[in-house]
């Protein structure tokens, strides 16, 4: 009985409304790989017309996308911070963790290569490298998902990055990737934002696929106890929606026609020690 009523809510508040009705907007807090990737721009419109939510979205790191949800300005979250994302939920300020897509982060740089990476296969070498040979590397700064994972490689490294030669951006991917494209500088970017934007940034790939290079993206829904603007029905509505069957074909096809490649790979219904043996 008490599933049966759970699932009527879920299915509730994903039902469209009656034609003139409104409800309250939905607020999402999220990463600016997700919104450069152009993924957003497909989904998001898609969920508004099937649920008469509109939707409004932050992009930011992914460090600030959950400290926003955590004080309530929020009321669902797309990031890809595994660990980060499960201290908020063992905190309760997040709910009902799960996992919807992941793609890969891959190191790029100049085409000649001066810290010599290319064909090394370990992400913490490359780092290394370019550490050592003094070469620019743009730093996103900003305490997102990829800032955290850049630091983590840095931290296997051996390395305390410092000097000259380290740029910390304090901006988003896109953003990051243009100056790093300015400078002609190394730097970590997801793979998703690099395929959107590679008409822009003449860098080319340097090293990938390193199992810590794995970059997975979850929804999580803000704890109504955040504080009296959240709106929970709207937030758990939205994360419904990404981890539905319709929405996973989606992004299994997104980007194929444009990029000659999927930006992302679908995940829900997996657990975290599955991802990257399905292609």
């Amino acid at each position: 009985m008490r599933r049966g009523l759970i699932a009527a809510l879920a299915l509730a508040t994903i039902l469209p409304l009656p034609a003139g009705a409104q409800r309250a907007p939905v607020i999402l807090s999220t990463t600016t790989s997700t919104q450069d990737s152009g993924l957003l721009d497909v989904l998001v419109p898609l969920f508004e017309r099937q649920t008469g939510y509109a939707v409004k979205t932050i992009a930011v790191g992914t460090g600030q996308a959950l400290v926003v949800a955590a004080r309530g300005e929020a009321d669902v979250v797309l990031a890809h911070a595994p660990e980060l994302e499960k201290k908020y939920v063992a905190d309760g300020k997040m709910l009902n963790r799960r996992i919807v897509m992941y793609n890969d982060f891959v190191v790029i740089g100049p085409a000649d290569d001066p810290a010599k990476i290319k064909g090394t296969k370990r992400a913490a070498d490359a780092m290394k490298a370019i550490a050592a040979s003094g070469a620019r590397f743009v730093s996103r700064g900003d305490n997102s998902g990829t800032h955290l994972l850049e630091k983590r490689l840095w931290k296997l490294a051996g390395v305390d990055p410092a000097g000259g030669w380290y740029i910390e951006a304090g901006q988003g991917m896109g953003a990051t990737l243009g100056i790093a494209d300015d400078r002609k500088a190394y730097t970590l970017t997801d793979r998703g934002t690099f395929l959107a934007l590679q008409k822009r940034v003449r860098l080319p790939i340097l090293l990938e696929g390193d199992r810590p290079l794995l970059n997975v993206y979850s929804v999580m829904e803000v704890n109504p106890n955040n504080g009296p603007r959240v709106n929970a029905a709207g937030g758990g509505a939205f994360a419904a929606f990404m981890v539905s069957a319709d929405v996973q074909k989606i992004i299994k096809t997104f980007g194929v026609d444009k990029y000659g490649q999927a930006l992302f790979v679908p995940l829900a219904g997996m657990k975290e020690d599955e991802v990257g043996g399905k292609e």
